[in-house]
């Protein structure tokens, strides 16, 4: 099971910030106090070495009041205009606040297609993993202004989830406007019991879903739920908390209220899992016996270790590894299509762009995305 509450031991944090928070709702100007407090948060995590990724909702509710859409219910390219215009606002207050203490800020637009279809799922994790590895914070949003069915669905607790899952983070947390999961509807029933610790999503649980208040806030307590679900199921436990106070992340790691779902595997654990048992293989690679060694080790599957390539497969399309007797050893996603693995194996990987004509992976396949199946020890093992 992964650590208990609390952010002691988290070195990969997923922020989820909703609309409620961030933008006043009758003028649509954004809570600058809130955002510094929240940015003090985040840059004392960051100090001590703690790897920061915000999803951040509020595009849309920003951008309609300087269009002048704030008076009525938005047809969809209304919806799109106010995410085009209020992204770019919201971006510049983050990298605003986020200056004062010396951090970079990154701007990345997603949607749920980029975080489950393979290809761009392992191009978007590779681009965030190196913001992250230079010391910048990602903010992600969805790209609600091609996306339409994300912006009727209206909901970044679960695109959250996702880039939680997609990034091996330790924890999520959403910011929100209500303080966690009660037994029923506190607006309802003032003595509705708070939930502090949730060691499994059971229907007795989805049932204290409610529906969502009134105003900015679209999620509600079903998608947060269904958000809970996707992250425990990565390896990642998820806090709902409350963000209306100043200094949000500061009062949870001092032991603030807040509902905790709990994880029973680690994050990379999760991965591996889903890799070695979730996935139809479309080629495999066979490998010397200097390879089959590293790999035991932990490490990644280089070309020079590779003697054949078969089928025919994607970049980021699942592919077995095999010894030269035929014996499967392991899984995992190809860092290059098929063609272009035949082409390069056998040579070092300082070659590759001579070969290919472009730089690419070091790898063929990275050791985040390599799960052995034979239950031998090392990072990659599954045993």
């Amino acid at each position: 099971m992964t650590a208990g509450p609390g952010l002691g031991n988290v070195r990969r944090l997923v922020v989820k910030i909703g609309s409620a928070l961030l933008v006043e709702q009758d003028s649509g100007s954004l809570h600058r106090a809130w955002l510094n407090a929240l940015a003090d948060d985040v840059a004392a995590l960051v100090r001590r070495g703690v790897e920061v990724m915000i999803v951040s909702s509020g595009a849309i509710a920003v951008g309609r009041r300087h269009l002048g859409l704030t008076q009525r219910t938005l047809r969809l390219e209304e919806n799109q205009a106010a995410a085009a215009t209020g992204q770019i606002r919201l971006a510049h207050a983050y990298q605003e606040t986020l200056a004062r203490h010396d951090i970079t800020v990154a701007q990345i637009l997603l949607t749920l297609d980029d975080t489950e279809e393979r290809r761009r799922h392992l191009n978007a994790r590779a681009t965030m993993n190196t913001l992250l590895r230079l010391g910048t914070v990602p903010v992600i949003n969805e790209n609600d202004t091609v996306a339409t069915a994300e912006i009727r669905f209206g909901d970044n607790d679960r695109l959250a989830a996702r880039v939680a899952a997609m990034m091996n983070a330790d924890a999520l947390i959403l910011l929100s406007d209500i303080e966690g999961l009660y037994a029923a509807d506190p607006r309802l029933n003032p003595n509705a019991a708070f939930i502090a610790e949730v060691p499994a999503i059971t229907p007795e649980i989805e049932a204290m879903a409610g529906a969502p208040p009134p105003g900015y806030s679209s999620g509600g307590m079903v998608t947060k739920l269904a958000a809970a679900r996707i992250a425990v199921n990565a390896g990642c436990r998820m806090a709902i908390a409350d963000g209306r106070i100043l200094n949000p992340l500061a009062a949870i790691e001092t032991g603030g209220r807040a509902t905790w779902f709990l994880s029973q595997v680690e994050p990379r654990t999760a991965r591996k899992r889903y890799i070695a048992g979730s996935l139809k293989p479309s080629g495999s690679l066979v490998v010397d016996a200097g390879a089959l060694k590293a790999l035991r080790g932990g490490k990644s599957l280089l070309p020079a270790g590779v003697t054949a390539v078969h089928g025919t497969f994607q970049r980021g399309d699942a592919v077995t590894v095999r010894t030269a007797d035929g014996a499967e050893i392991g899984r995992g996603l190809a860092a290059y299509e098929a063609d272009e693995a035949r082409r390069i194996i056998g040579h070092k990987s300082r070659e590759i762009e001579t070969i290919l004509g472009y730089r690419g992976r070091e790898e063929l396949i990275h050791r985040d995305d390599l799960a052995l199946t034979e239950g031998s020890p090392g990072e990659g093992a599954t045993a």
